[in-house]
């Protein structure tokens, strides 16, 4: 490091004269007296900004009182490193000023740079500093020192599509359980149990014992948020061998909304939402009181994070799922953006994790939308050509049946989708290339992976099918076909918008999209629209017409023990797919999504 005094001419000046003295086979120069208080000056700053305390302080008048401050500075401001220069000297008589600049290296890359003006005397010849707290900082007074403060950044919220807050910055409370502390550990873990059981049913005394007698040194029971954690806090809090340690951390707004969602975005944000910390040097008087500010860099909040769900969407949803007792789902995207605005689904699909987004079901008759897009592209048919609907049809090795085997003899493609006739769409199956339903799938979003930030997911999957059987059953729905909720809530986003939208759920984290999705052609789009408007209106949705200008396909996809029920459509700029497990009749399946849109707000 290197340490300079910078001389300026000007008129009254005293020149300093340094001479070098030099040490050679044992002959000793004489070096006079530098002239003028900057060489001693240049010693106090270079020395201080050297770390050399008793050395700074022996060019002072007060040598104890200056090392003692110079130490203390250094270590209240908690620097890294010091650059230090003497300037301009100005002399009158025996008495002279010195500039100086220091350049503070504070932590975390923090600079702080000042000027002031040292107070010099000569006596005898020899020029001192004349210590005062001002040799360290122009506003420092004689009883006060410096000190490093730090002023931590709100933390960032996130908040969802329609601008409430589901995440916000608190604190929790994490308790835990050393069992060697504990003295009779039974006895302990029934008041433990007791005292959370509200707050996690799962907390058993049992399930205490086992997992804490298990562990060496704390077993981690809960983590409470702060208003649970008050109603508790005195049962806890004698109970030997339990601790509690709280933290900062984001908290759910509403422990009911989307818990395990919110649970994942929470996990995917976390590192991002502390800002960057404000902080300053200020004043300390003798009895530890902050008296001035003498340099502030305010802190910077990191921005609020935004997730796509849409409360009274997720809200209707959940209730509309939570109303069945066999597994039920609903996913609902926004065609026009693909924002993900609810995931839902009940307690007893949760056992199998979160299944609307990433389980894979055959999707029975709703596959019939992509299954007449196919036969629209390939020229097949349009929404108004004539095709059988018998009641059964024999196509290779394969018998079809319709539902009660319902017939309805020569009909219009839409009068066959709105009335579901497996026969029909096996028959326009059967006359397709093999890889002509896995390209329609594709077009509908329906194959490709996406990697949504914040949620797993899995579209499903359309192999192309060389065999005519399996392209036979795979026309309405069974064979290999497999689709997820998600999977067919794209579908019907892509009818509704006239292109795959890209699904996403956190602002600023874009979805990354592995596989080909081609642009599904107007015609498509158009036929589609025409025979899903039917469904509703004189089809087998005919329960939802009272909703609005609902479009839809049903669909019922048989497997061991029963077939599951489906409903995929859109509404607006809503589109959703709706499945309830082995819940026999599609119309099961459009009283789920009715009940959604009758409990959303007016205007939606």
């Amino acid at each position: 490091m290197k340490f300079r005094s910078v001389h300026r001419r000007r008129a009254g000046r005293i020149s300093a004269v340094v001479v070098t003295a030099v040490v050679a086979a044992g002959l000793v120069a004489c070096t006079p007296k530098p002239e003028g208080p900057l060489p001693a000056a240049d010693l106090f700053v270079s020395s201080f900004a050297q770390r050399k305390f008793d050395a700074a302080a022996a060019t002072t008048d007060q040598a104890d009182r200056a090392e003692d401050v110079l130490k203390a500075t250094w270590d209240e401001l908690q620097a890294q490193s010091m650059t230090a220069s003497a300037e301009s000297a100005h002399v009158s008589g025996d008495t002279a000023t010195v500039d100086y600049t220091y350049e503070w290296h504070l932590p975390k890359n923090r600079v702080w740079k000042y000027t002031g003006q040292l107070q010099m005397g000569r006596r005898d010849g020899d020029w001192k500093v004349r210590w005062t707290s001002t040799d360290v900082h122009p506003k420092l007074g004689d009883t006060q020192k410096m000190a490093l403060r730090t002023t931590a950044a709100p933390r960032a919220r996130v908040n969802e599509h329609s601008g409430s807050d589901v995440l916000v910055p608190g604190v929790v409370h994490r308790i835990a359980l050393d069992a060697a502390k504990a003295g009779n550990v039974v006895q302990v873990a029934n008041a433990l149990s007791a005292a959370l059981l509200r707050f996690d049913p799962t907390l058993t005394a049992q399930s205490i014992v086992e997992s804490a007698t298990a562990t060496k040194g704390d077993y981690p029971v809960a983590t409470l948020r702060q208003d649970d954690f008050d109603q508790v806090q005195a049962q806890i809090a004698a109970l030997p061998g339990v601790s509690s340690q709280d933290e900062a951390d984001l908290v759910a707004t509403d422990r009911s909304f989307a818990p395990d969602l919110i649970s994942q975005v929470k996990k995917t944000v976390i590192e991002d939402v502390d800002g960057k910390a404000g902080w300053s040097v200020v004043t300390v008087n003798a009895n530890g009181v902050d008296t001035d500010v003498l340099t502030e860099t305010p802190s910077q909040p990191a921005p609020s994070f935004s997730i796509s769900l849409d409360r009274p969407i997720q809200v209707a949803a959940q209730a509309a799922v939570d109303a069945r007792p066999d597994q039920t789902m609903m996913v609902v995207i926004q065609p026009s953006t693909g924002a993900i605005l609810a995931v839902a689904q009940n307690k007893a699909a949760d056992k199998d994790g979160p299944v609307a987004t990433t389980g894979l079901y055959p999707p029975g008759s709703t596959f019939k939308m992509i299954t007449a897009g196919a036969a629209i592209q390939g020229g097949i048919a349009t929404p108004d050509s004539t095709v059988p609907c018998p009641g059964r049809i024999e196509i290779g090795e394969r018998s079809i049946p319709n539902y009660d085997e319902f017939s309805l003899g020569n009909v219009p493609m839409a009068t066959a989708f709105a009335k579901s006739c497996n026969t029909s769409f096996a028959k326009l199956a059967s006359e397709m290339k093999p890889d002509a339903l896995n390209l329609a799938a594709s077009e509908y979003g329906v194959g490709p992976d996406y990697d949504v930030v914040g949620i797993p997911t899995d579209s499903g999957s359309v192999p192309p099918a060389t065999d005519l059987v399996q392209r036979t059953e795979d026309g309405f729905g069974q064979g290999k076909v497999v689709v997820s909720p998600f999977g067919m809530a794209l579908a019907a986003a892509t009818i509704a918008h006239g292109s795959v939208p890209t699904p996403q759920l956190i602002s600023g984290h874009p979805t990354t999209v592995k596989g080909e999705r081609p642009p599904i052609t107007p015609a498509m789009v158009d036929g589609l629209r025409g025979m899903m408007r039917l469904v509703v209106t004189s089809g087998t949705a005919e329960r939802i017409a009272d909703q609005g200008e609902v479009y839809g396909k049903t669909g019922e996809a048989e497997v061991d023990g029963g077939s599951h029920a489906w409903f995929v459509g859109y509404r607006g700029d809503i589109a959703f797919a709706t499945l309830v497990v082995k819940g026999g009749s599609s119309d099961n399946a459009v009283a789920v999504t009715r009940d959604m849109f009758a409990a959303l707000p007016e205007g939606y």
